[in-house]
């Protein structure tokens, strides 16, 4: 009997590009963990979501907001493709109060969610031959959409004995005719850095020499606790055009929202002139948008959030940064370059040498959580090969718990 033939194939791309998500990743080594036979409880330090901890709740204005908005029957329609106006004028004021102009209605499209709007910009900018620069470590997702829409990447990198700075002597080497962007994540993910002003200012400079725009993932912003303040990189739009990426989920403790947003920050309107603003409006009259209930309660939560939540929140995550540093330093297998100064990670070095039986950042990752029942997520995912990107926004038994583990686990594998 002949075959049937049939026009349609698996999709390898994709595969490839889901393969280095960190959803993908972190569900293979999940995998590995039996906590009936292990007798530990699983502690997850792999991804930024501390709002499974009481301690790291979000606040009653943020509930009751959402609240209201469902019970107000006023919200259970379509919302038009950039958003609605009062959420989006209520980012534009929110972001506005620490940047040197006023933004608009207009320079806001809300998204479902941070990673939502990493993939609207990059199909934006993709187009046959351009190339986009991401930082070596970054945030995977980038990688896995630009590959999705055969966008070339390259990669400068952070440099570790500098607080994670950006090498911009390889920025200027890497760009060419054809490069589109620079992508900076500020806070730092996957580090935990925070740039100064002055090395914001020079990576400005340098993109207007080079004559691409700026990328701004502030996801994390100002969940600061170090030496360094947040400074927005919108500040410096009047120097190269920059688009900003935020969201509710970190600062207000809400990732299952997915609430984000793409402002134009860029004074000077070049992106209006060049017609990224209106590909961005195009792009999202065709993929999905916020529950109209969380745009709608989006007003209240930006205005209302008492100050006394988000200082909270930052004294427990350097609490937490402080203990994980300082208890890491017992493990004489692993190293934590820098210090964290913001967001929620660190980044750690594995002396791989120096284990008996570990390979590489992966089969560390894996063996640790089918020992220990630890999640961490493996450093090559996000461009360090033999490190290891690590959350320590958890409650501190917790943490103490698994940094413990983790220690454990060096000590039985290393070379004796």
């Amino acid at each position: 009997m002949e075959k049937q033939k049939w026009g349609f194939k698996e999709n390898h791309e994709l595969h490839a590009a889901a393969a280095i998500t960190v959803r993908n990743i972190l569900q293979a080594i999940i995998g590995n963990i039996d906590e009936t036979r292990t007798g530990k409880p699983m502690i997850h330090l792999g991804h930024g979501d501390p709002s499974v901890y009481p301690c790291f709740q979000t606040s009653t204005v943020v509930e009751d907001a959402l609240v209201e908005a469902i019970r107000s029957a006023k919200y259970n329609c379509y919302a038009p493709g950039v958003g609605i106006i009062p959420a989006r004028r209520a980012v534009a004021e929110h972001l506005s109060r620490d940047l040197p102009y006023k933004l608009t209605t207009d320079d806001i499209f809300l998204t479902v969610g941070a990673n939502h709007a990493i993939e609207v910009l990059v199909k934006v900018l993709a187009r046959p031959g351009a190339n986009i620069l991401f930082a070596r470590p970054n945030y995977s997702l980038y990688e896995a959409q630009s590959r999705c829409n055969l966008l070339e990447v390259r990669h400068f990198d952070l440099i570790a004995e500098k607080g994670w700075e950006v090498d911009i002597d390889g920025v200027k080497a890497l760009a060419d005719d054809n490069t589109v962007a620079i992508v900076l994540i500020n806070p730092g993910n996957p580090c935990g850095n925070v740039f100064t002003f002055e090395h914001m200012q020079k990576i400005a400079e340098t993109a207007r020499q080079l004559g691409i725009l700026v990328i701004a993932d502030e996801v994390y912003a100002y969940q600061v606790f170090g030496e360094n303040p947040f400074i927005p990189m919108g500040v410096f739009g009047d120097i190269a055009p920059v688009v900003t990426l935020g969201t509710l989920s970190k600062r207000w403790i809400v990732p299952g929202w997915r609430f984000g947003w793409i402002a134009i920050t860029d004074p000077t309107g070049i992106l209006h002139k060049t017609g990224i603003s209106s590909s961005i409006k195009s792009c999202l009259e065709l993929t999905a948008d916020p529950p109209t209930v969380i745009q709608a309660a989006v007003p209240h939560i930006m205005e209302n959030t008492p100050e006394s939540f988000f200082l909270n929140i930052n004294k427990l995550l350097k609490e937490a940064a402080d203990l994980f540093y300082e208890r890491l330093k017992e493990i004489p297998l692993l190293e934590c370059p820098h210090k964290p100064e913001g967001s929620m990670f660190a980044m750690v070095k594995i002396n791989i040498s120096a284990f008996d039986d570990v390979v590489d950042d992966t089969d560390f990752c894996m063996k640790l959580a089918k020992e220990e029942s630890i999640i961490l997520f493996p450093g090559y995912a996000v461009g360090l090969k033999n490190w290891v990107r690590v959350s320590f926004a958890s409650e501190p038994k917790v943490l103490e718990d698994a940094i413990g583990r983790v220690k454990a686990f060096c000590l039985r594998h290393a070379k004796q």
